[in-house]
């Protein structure tokens, strides 16, 4: 499997720490990293450890790896945020001249921006009469 899970997870948390250096009041980011390589699978779970009181979790990382049909190794970063039902979902894939590093960034930006919106449903009705009633549609954005 993958030979950079380790390194990107740290990649990550230290661009959540440059980021967001002291996040809440004062506090300071803990983290736990779980790496399997046999699996490929890493997780990195976040924290903000205020400077009286417990840890309190923010949220996860959850770093995939695997191969596309023609053998190139690619990452799959899942978000999380403690609290929030709603995750994403970011592909990392391998090519000439990537900066695993910059990658790392973009997705740690991405964590901190917090989880994505709810989906919004919109109704389209219809004009028609009763008797010959159109079907509604709905869109999700």
């Amino acid at each position: 499997m993958h030979h950079r899970l380790l390194s990107f997870l740290s990649d990550l948390e230290y661009a959540i720490v440059a980021d967001d250096p002291q996040p809440g009041c004062d506090g300071t980011w803990g983290a736990t990293r779980i790496v399997n390589y046999h699996l490929g699978l890493a997780r990195l779970s976040l924290q903000v450890r205020p400077a009286t009181g417990t840890a309190q979790p923010r949220g996860v990382v959850t770093v995939q790896s695997y191969a596309l049909a023609d053998g190139t190794p690619c990452l799959k970063a899942t978000l999380g945020w403690t609290g929030q039902e709603g995750v994403r979902t970011l592909p990392v894939f391998t090519k000439p001249g990537l900066d695993w590093t910059s990658e790392a960034r973009k997705i740690a930006s991405t964590w901190l921006a917090g989880p994505p919106e709810s989906a919004t449903i919109l109704e389209v009705g219809s004009t028609a009469d009763s008797e010959t009633e159109a079907p509604r549609l709905a869109a999700v954005s």
